[in-house]
């Protein structure tokens, strides 16, 4: 995450306010809610808290420090889900005693912990973000499916944060066209490989660090590639034009599909 976006969070009321509502909305929407938390990395900086509702301002610090599903999530790209949040062995460190220790106010809130999804997403080529939350029960089945559909308008409020605190309207239709290149390429590949958005970014993540080349340039090389034209992108936003080297990688990428 760079610096101006936390910055506008420790700075502009507004902002902090808006992503807390957002949080406290995901909230009323699931049965047995007890918090919910965003967490924010830029550049594989580790993971920091920039919004929180209910118990997750103690416990999502405390995923943190100790491990647990909002951990997990930022590592794999993939959504963790667990039905007993203290007793799951993916985090053993991540104990009851450990988060009456950080909010020993609310032992009483903790003591009803039971369930916890946390789901992955991004809003730029290297800015990763982690929405999370926390129940008195397992998860039920339509848990994900609402922290789904709040991850778009997640995306796009750390997008607009993103680019008005930096001061420069061209980052931000920089900004959306990569977006726009990237849900396109997500598309083409949870089309092939049936798979869920967040195996089919991880999968374009991957193929970028691999063949070292920009999430963006390999999302428009991919798409050229399959459609034999110009991707598709938002009105008034620049090019992106792909090197050989993001071709390449495509090409690569769609031969693995295809052959397996």
């Amino acid at each position: 995450m760079t610096e101006t976006l936390m910055n506008a969070a420790d700075r502009w009321r507004p902002l902090t306010e808006l992503l807390r509502a957002l949080l406290e909305r995901i909230g009323s929407e699931l049965p047995g809610c007890l918090g919910a938390g965003l967490t924010v990395s830029h550049r594989g900086r580790p993971l920091r808290v920039l919004a929180t509702a209910g118990i997750a301002e103690y416990l999502v610090p405390v995923q943190l420090a100790h491990g647990g599903p909002v951990a997990v999530a930022d590592a794999t790209g993939e959504a963790v889900t667990t039905d007993d949040l203290f007793g799951d062995r993916r985090w053993p460190a991540l104990t009851l005693d450990a988060v009456i220790a950080a909010g020993p106010e609310s032992a009483g809130l903790f003591a009803a912990i039971r369930g916890a999804v946390a789901l992955p997403g991004f809003w730029d080529d290297s800015g990763a973000f982690v929405l999370s939350v926390t129940l008195d029960r397992p998860p039920g089945d339509g848990t994900l499916a609402v922290l789904r559909r709040y991850a778009k308008l997640t995306e796009m409020t750390l997008v607009v944060a993103e680019t008005a605190t930096a001061g420069d309207p061209g980052q931000m239709l920089d900004l959306l066209a990569s977006r726009a290149a990237i849900e396109q390429a997500k598309g083409v590949v949870m089309a092939v490989r049936r798979c869920s958005p967040e195996e089919a970014w991880q999968t374009l993540r991957r193929a970028s660090q691999e063949f070292n080349v920009k999430v963006r340039e390999l999302a428009v090389a991919l798409v050229e590639h399959l459609g034999g034209h110009s991707a598709d992108r938002p009105e008034g936003t620049r090019e992106i034009r792909p090197g050989a080297p993001a071709r390449h990688a495509a090409e690569r990428l769609w031969s693995a599909f295809t052959t397996h």
